[in-house]
Order: structure tokens, then sequence, then C-alpha cells
């Protein structure tokens, strides 16, 4: 049984790795190999790096909620006191509550101190020797925007600061992820411009400006998009935007303004993304790797971009795969698009064809959301096909999505009909395995709205569908508003997730067919 297992391992990688672009390869091989290397002969970083500085002046950016008071820190819903000193490298809480204890994001809460901002900056250097997770290249990025902003607001002179960041930079600069690209590399970038405006250091400016010129053309879509297509993480991404734009406007650089130029651009065309994808109670759809309460609200960022005078450029969805479709009482967001770059898909999920909707200015339909990034069984379902609003074959995931962050085979749109209220998208995530292709249309009235997915098979197919509901929405709710006609199906429970570490039961609809299903949602 041992060999038949390795060999299923073993295409599976390869079906995965096969995606990856040759500088991704690249930078894994000789990152693994240059740290064999200098761990044989002793190499470590310096911590401190003598720097010169200037002032900076900055727009009050936004603000984050309360994690920290003290020595207790509360992130993803976790709370841990350290009555003994802070220990940065705890691992209590996974790896992502480590990260968010180094980002140093809370330096930007409303209640932060100077005096209380000061003693965890010194106390983070002054255990820098020790530190592991924190220097890795993605908390540093995010860790050295929110020192700068925290030095700027509270004019802040201090060389201990200042020679630890200088030398943060630096490690930085060593480590570039262009391993992994995507959102990684373009937080490095932002960061590094950053650091060359506060250090007016060239080195740091020519490597940011490379980055963000060619990683923001390459992840922009032209609709606006953020090319991984998770709501959450493009919100993000605008945050750090425009925060880059408030650095440039607020302090010279001779040979930024065609920088400023692109980056307004950039971000009008992502404010239109967000627009069309926030629904009117200012919620997200939770696609793909999307939470509440980690990335600003779109209301904060539409306000932030008003004040930084960057305006909103309207767009049609097109190249992200979503398509937004409104009435009077509903809103519905469909995704018939592909899972994301194939090179990086680490934040998909295997959802072609599911669907978010809103009645009433209220959640009804939902994304089951995201509660984990462990690599552990719940991190499986989350991502699974049976955890959306999607048809499921043979128990089967469309993509297959494994280990965590890792995509192996993945499902394609193969084909796409659109006509104003009408829309008809096939899908081939099942054609290699159980020789079926899924077909799902929407059709959308003032008060109705009906899908239909066809199984299209020269066999027959053992196909779920699954409509997960709102944690309000009760049974009496579902066949009061749900028509099926002639099938099987059952009402189950499910946890919906919202937030990280956060799970609430609320109701599923599991329907049973072979060919053909029609279900109206009547509104």
């Amino acid at each position: 049984m041992r060999a038949p297992s390795l060999l299923r391992r073993s295409i599976r990688l390869y079906h995965t790795v096969k995606y990856l672009r040759a500088v991704q390869i690249y930078y894994r091989l000789y990152y693994l190999l240059r740290e064999r290397l200098r761990r044989r002969r002793g190499f470590s970083h310096c911590f401190a790096l003598s720097a010169n500085t200037t002032a900076l002046t900055l727009e009050p950016s936004l603000l984050v909620s309360d994690s920290v008071h003290e020595n207790t820190f509360t992130f993803l819903n976790q709370t841990k006191c350290f009555d003994d000193g802070i220990d940065w490298n705890t691992s209590e809480y996974g790896k992502l509550w480590t990260y968010n204890l180094n980002y140093f994001d809370y330096l930007q809460q409303p209640d932060m101190q100077r005096s209380e901002g000061l003693r965890l900056i010194y106390d983070f250097i002054d255990q820098s020797n020790e530190i592991d997770d924190g220097f890795e290249p993605f908390p540093i990025s995010l860790r050295s925007v929110n020192w700068i902003k925290f030095i700027t607001t509270h004019k802040i002179e201090d060389c201990k600061i200042d020679d630890s960041l200088y030398a943060q930079y630096y490690i930085l600069m060593d480590h570039l992820e262009y391993h992994l690209l995507g959102n990684h590399l373009l937080e490095n970038g932002f960061s590094l411009l950053f650091g060359a405006y506060y250090f007016q250091d060239n080195v740091l400016h020519a490597k940011a400006k490379a980055i963000v010129f060619e990683e923001l053309n390459e992840q922009i879509l032209k609709d606006g998009a953020h090319f991984e297509l998770s709501p959450m993480y493009h919100q993000i991404m605008l945050f750090r935007l425009l925060d880059c734009i408030n650095l440039l406007k607020n302090n010279r650089h001779d040979n930024d303004a065609d920088l400023l130029i692109f980056l307004q651009d950039k971000a009008s065309l992502m404010l239109g993304w967000l627009q069309s994808m926030t629904f009117r109670d200012g919620m997200i759809p939770l696609f793909n790797d999307s939470a509440n309460n980690i990335a600003p609200t779109s209301d904060a960022l539409f306000e932030y971009a008003m004040r930084l005078n960057v305006p909103v450029k309207e767009t049609i969805l097109q190249e992200s795969g979503y398509r937004r479709f409104d009435a009077q009482g509903y809103e519905c967001i469909v995704d018939v698009g592909n899972i994301g770059p194939d090179y990086i898909p680490g934040h998909a999920h295997a959802d072609t064809l599911s669907f978010e909707l809103h009645v009433n200015n209220h959640p009804y339909i939902v994304d089951t959301g995201v509660s984990t990034y462990e690599t552990n069984e719940r991190r499986t379902q989350e991502r699974s096909t049976a955890a959306h609003n999607t048809v499921e074959l043979h128990g089967l995931n469309q993509s297959d999505v494994w280990g965590g962050f890792r995509v192996a085979n993945r499902a394609y749109i193969t084909r796409l009909q659109e006509h104003d209220m009408h829309i008809t998208a096939v899908h081939n995530g099942y054609e290699k395995r159980v020789g079926a292709l899924h077909e799902r249309t929407f059709a959308f009235e003032r008060n109705r709205m009906t899908i239909t997915d066809t199984i299209v098979s020269d066999t027959t197919v053992e196909a779920v569908a699954r409509i997960h509901f709102y944690p309000d929405v009760n049974e009496e709710m579902i066949h009061r508003h749900i028509v099926l006609q002639g099938l099987s199906y059952s009402i189950d429970d499910y946890f919906y997730a919202p937030e990280f570490n956060k799970q609430i039961k609320a109701k599923v609809l599991k329907i049973t067919f072979t060919k053909q299903l029609e279900m109206s949602i009547i509104l």
C-alpha cells in the first residue's frame, strides 16, 4: 500500500509544482542552499546599522482596532498575556498569530501612547538576536511601515530604533520573496518605498520602484481586482497602496512624479472594483481566503482615498471572473472565473461557480468563510467544494486543494455566456477524473433567482449541490424561499466562519441529483 500512496503524493506534487514560474523555483533552491551554507559558516545578520534619517510628513492613516493592553495581546480572536515578558517567538496559537504579534499593527490603535509604543519597540529590539519568525521578510515588511508611521506621528528621533530599522531593511533586501511572488513580494516593495524615503537610500528606492511598477502591473487586473481574487486581500493591498500615495504626496523625491501618477491610477481602479464587490450593507463576499476584521472595511478605504484625493474609477467586473446582479430587494455576486494566478493559488478555494446573496441589505446565502490558516482538517474542509455554494461530484473537490496553501490540478472555465440578467458558465474540474463537466446557469428576475445545474456526462454521476445560509436563517425560511421540484434534499448544520477562530452554527441545504437540478429562490 505504501508504494501507491507515495506515487499518488508524487503525482499530486508534480501537478502542484508544474505551475510555478522559473523565478520561484530558482529562488527556492537558492535560498535553501544559501541558508545551509550560511549555517555551516556561522553567518548571522547584523541587527543594527548606522543610519541617517529624514523626518517625514504623513496624512493620518487608518487606525486599527485595539489588540494590546500592556502585555496582553489579542489577535484572530485569541488572547495571550505575557506575564514574564513578551515572547516574540510564541507559537501557542500558530504562526499567523505569531506574525501578527510581530507586525506591530497595534502601534496604530487609537489609544496607543508614545511611551507604550516605544516600550514595545525597545523590547523587540533588545530581543532581536533570539527572534525567528519576526525576521522573515513578510513581517519585516509590515513592521517597518508601522514603525515609520509611529515615528512620524509622534516625531520620534531615536538612533537605537533607526539603526535597528535600517538593519531590518537590509535583511529584507537579502531575502525578497521572489520564491513566493504575489502579495508577499508586493508588500516587500511597498515597505522598501517607505524605507527609501525615511532613510533617503537610493538602493532601497531603486529596488522598491522596480518591484512596485512590475508587480502592480502584474497583480492588478484590468477590471481593478487584485489577481489572487480574495476580496479581503484586495482591501489589504489597496490600503498599502493608499499609504504609499500618502507617502509620495507629502514627501518630495525628484524622480517619483511618474510613480505617484501610476499609484493613483492603480488605486482608482482598485477602488472601482471594491465598490462593485461591496454589498450595500458594507460587507464583502468571503470568497477564497477572506475573513472579517482583518483588513480595513470598504467604507474606511473609500474615506481614506477621499482624503488623499484619489477618485473611484467606475469599472465593469470582467477579468476577475466575478459578476454582480442587483434588483430592488437583493444583490448577488457570482464566481464564474478561474481560481486565480496559476503560479500562486495559495489563497484559492475549490469554489468555482459559487455565489453569495444578500436580501434587503442583509446576508442570506453566504460563503462559509475562513477560521484558520493552520494546515489541519478544518483548513482542508474550509477550502473544499463541499464548503461552498456549488456542486460536488463523487465527493471530490473541483480543484485539488491540499496542504494548507497548495493546489494541484484545478478547474478552468471552458465556456461563458452572458446576457443582461442571465449567465451560463461551464468548468472542467471533474472532466479528467469522472468524465463530467458542470454547467451552471444563473437567471435573475425582479423577485426570483433561478439556478440550473447540468452535469454533462455519458455516465450517471453522483452530484450534490449545497447552499449555505447565514446563521439567522432558519428552516422555515428556507422552505418558504427555496423551490425544488421532485428532488431529494436535507437541511443540515454547518459552521459559518466569518472571522478567524470564530465558528457559528448555521443551516446548509444539501440537494442530491444526477443529471440536472433546477432551484428557484423566491425573494
